[in-house]
């Protein structure tokens, strides 16, 4: 029995590392070509072509950059802390790397008998894994501003910190509203019961919808993307909190960057759109094991479709405004929206929605 317990054990850590690996690579992955895909876009939204000289239709780029940044030279400011200026890139990339452990894309099916998992972890407190890690990474950027010894540098640390902490308020609050509707922080479950009710959390009308659409802003802001990407600014601070950085130190906080927006957008899927609905409800449970995977990813690519838009679209906000639009309008409405999804659902404690 014990040798039993132990060899399942075993292939289940394996199983792990297994995934875990797969995950940290196809974020990597991920990474890469979104920058592609982001200058392409991009340029054909300006009535202009995107890289296409390296490789067929240039998608042999993201390797040559690669390569490039490889051999860059590493340049460290003479004048700077070392070892903080080390660490900080790590310390911005690290967690956003971490955080997809827990998020998952599609549902549980059996293969030859054996269960199988599209995710790595499935703990109870998954969200509050996910927001807790997720917290962590404002200290690279902060560290970075203040290791370089760099005016321009460390204002953008300040600004990368100030923007997190006002709208990490406002993304909890939204996020809240899920909770109180599923009552339940486990992600797997919370994609459970959109599935089983047949309709995503974005779609309870009307808190769901803002809910989401708050969070969506505040995701945005999270990752600082334009038009919220004040920390690097470099019309003002000449690229902020990584102006002193160089070589691969410098593509780190661009590799957490991408690697976030696809974190906030796997959780807002999670959270408000039903993971891998609809493919549990119209098709039966190995299908649908089978193809949820692809409806996440589906979901996944029309976000990263919208951070390009937002870019190409909108200008860069002026600071102030920026704060005046976390503190006096998102958070606010995220605080009422969030006060009266939990009097309805005191009120419809059966889970009947009254406004669908």
């Amino acid at each position: 029995m014990f040798d039993w317990i132990s060899w399942n054990v075993v292939l289940a850590v394996i199983a792990a590392f297994v995934k875990a690996f797969v995950v940290v690579n196809a974020l990597l992955v991920a990474f890469a070509y979104m920058t592609l895909t982001e200058r392409k876009v991009m340029g054909r939204m300006q009535v202009r072509y995107g890289p296409n000289r390296v490789g067929p239709f240039g998608l042999l780029q993201p390797i040559a950059d690669g390569i490039k940044l490889a051999f860059k030279e590493d340049v460290t400011p003479s004048q700077a802390n070392i070892w903080v200026h080390t660490i900080a890139p790590i310390m911005a990339l690290v967690p956003a790397l971490i955080i997809f452990a827990v998020i998952p894309i599609g549902p549980s099916l059996l293969i030859a008998d054996q269960p199988w998992t599209w995710y790595i972890a499935n703990i109870n407190v998954s969200y509050l894994y996910v927001t807790a890690v997720a917290s962590l990474g404002v200290y690279g950027l902060v560290l970075a501003g203040w290791a370089s010894n760099n005016k321009y540098s460390l204002l953008g640390g300040l600004r990368a910190s100030a923007q997190m902490i006002s709208y990490e308020l406002a993304q909890a609050a939204a996020a809240l509203t899920v909770v109180i509707l599923a009552g339940s922080i486990n992600l797997y479950e919370i994609v459970e019961q959109q599935n089983r009710s047949l309709i995503p959390y974005a779609l309870y009308l009307p808190v769901g919808l803002v809910a989401f659409a708050v969070y969506l802003i505040a995701g945005v802001a999270e990752t600082n993307r334009a038009p919220f990407d004040l920390p690097e600014a470099e019309g003002e601070l000449g690229a902020g909190f990584h102006t002193e950085y160089s070589g691969f130190k410098w593509s780190m906080f661009f590799m957490a960057e991408y690697v976030n927006m696809v974190n906030v957008s796997a959780i807002a899927i999670v959270l408000f759109l039903g993971g891998w609905w609809p493919a549990v409800p119209y098709l039966g449970e190995t299908v649908a094991g089978i193809v949820g995977p692809i409806f996440f990813l589906l979901k996944l690519a029309l976000f990263m479709f919208f951070f390009i838009w937002l870019r190409s679209t909108l200008p860069r906000l002026r600071f102030d405004r920026l704060m005046g639009l976390g503190w006096k309008v998102l958070f606010p409405v995220a605080l009422v929206n969030l006060m009266v999804t939990a009097v309805i659902v005191a009120l419809w404690p059966t889970g009947v929605w009254p406004f669908i």
